[in-house]
């Protein structure tokens, strides 16, 4: 069963139909300029293309498709899970008041049909009361979400994030404070960290601290490196574009049979917005959603190109045949890239 991570409402079932709306086909000719503004960011725009390498990815008939847009409420922002059985997606949307006037968090299941044919949302879940912490959500009716774990040691985590499982099982997640900085979470009791919970130990340890706003977090296909990104920039309401807006890089290793992580180093600094989501693709290139899309690095840190999506991506996932779902806050988009781009996790 996936993992996620729940921010917030009470529980109910509705259901919105939506025929994809636009799509548009790319060049992919370099471009190593970006171009003005979109008026409308609803239409798509060809990616940029900054080394040849992302040629590869983008591959021959890379295209765009706005497969659901819903203006009343931000419903494509986080925790995008792709259940490649029932080629359905589970996401969180950003906050918004319900009919109460109280802020909330919605959990939808999305199921994608086919490529002609509308896509479906399901409102799983909302919550204005439940802690932070991890929850395990069944994918199926009644979708029942029990917790995993909400605290360090008795003090209770601030607003968890994102999350990555490893292949040996444990769960490694990010905890900064933007709950509270948004005004719905107390005071922290924890600082910024991220931590690795063991489920057949039940043992929890923070793994890494001295971040800003630690917030994506991914590791490599051979789960060597640890990817985290930090949104420092942003805080609340507030953007300084003095902090941070970067991607660590982090090595894993092993001593006394536990894996810490060592050698922190810059991997990338985002040149729009910052960088949140993070995920790999099975030959190493590290994927983040940005404030101009998705931007996309070599395992060397160096910038390929750029899904370019108007307003930005928080998250996105890795579906089948080389697709990507890029969540845009009111808009769903699915990018096809080139078919045989997989995702690290999906390869597992």
């Amino acid at each position: 069963m996936p993992l996620l991570s729940l921010m917030n409402e009470a529980s109910g079932l509705s259901w919105v139909s939506a025929v994809a709306r636009l799509e548009g086909k790319w060049s992919n000719r370099p471009n190593s300029q970006l171009e003005p503004p979109l008026v409308d960011p609803s239409r798509p725009r060809r990616p940029l293309i900054f080394q040849d390498e992302f040629n590869n990815i983008v591959g021959s008939e890379p295209s765009i498709q706005l497969l659901l847009q819903i203006d009343e409420f931000p419903f494509a922002h986080e925790a995008s899970i792709f259940l490649p059985e029932t080629n359905e997606l589970f996401i969180t949307s950003n906050q918004f008041k319900n009919h109460a006037g109280e802020k909330i968090v919605q959990i939808s299941k999305i199921s994608l049909g086919d490529d002609s044919g509308p896509v479906r949302l399901e409102k799983i879940e909302c919550s204005a009361t439940r802690p932070s912490g991890l929850f395990k959500l069944q994918t199926t009716y009644p979708y029942k979400a029990e917790p995993v774990i909400a605290s360090y040691m008795g003090r209770p985590f601030t607003s968890v994030n994102d999350v990555v499982v490893h292949g040996d099982g444990s769960i490694w997640f990010t905890d900064p404070s933007y709950g509270h900085d948004q005004g719905y979470r107390p005071k922290p009791r924890l600082p910024n960290a991220v931590y690795r919970y063991d489920p057949a130990t039940k043992s929890v340890r923070a793994v890494a601290d001295g971040l800003g706003r630690p917030n994506g977090i991914c590791f490599s296909p051979d789960y060597s490196t640890v990817y985290i990104t930090d949104t420092d920039q942003v805080r609340g309401q507030s953007v300084d574009y003095g902090r941070a807006a970067s991607i660590y890089a982090f090595d894993v290793i092993q001593s006394h049979g536990q894996p810490f992580l060592a050698n922190r180093r810059l991997f990338a600094l985002a040149d729009t917005g910052t960088p949140d989501g993070i995920k790999c693709d099975t030959l190493g290139n590290v994927y983040s959603g940005c404030g101009d899309g998705i931007n996309v690095w070599s395992p060397g840190g160096v910038l390929l190109g750029k899904i370019i999506i108007a307003g930005g991506v928080a998250n996105f996932c890795f579906g089948s045949q080389g697709r990507l779902s890029a969540l845009n806050e009111h808009r769903l988009w699915r990018v096809q890239l080139d078919r045989r781009v997989k995702g690290a996790l999906l390869d597992d």
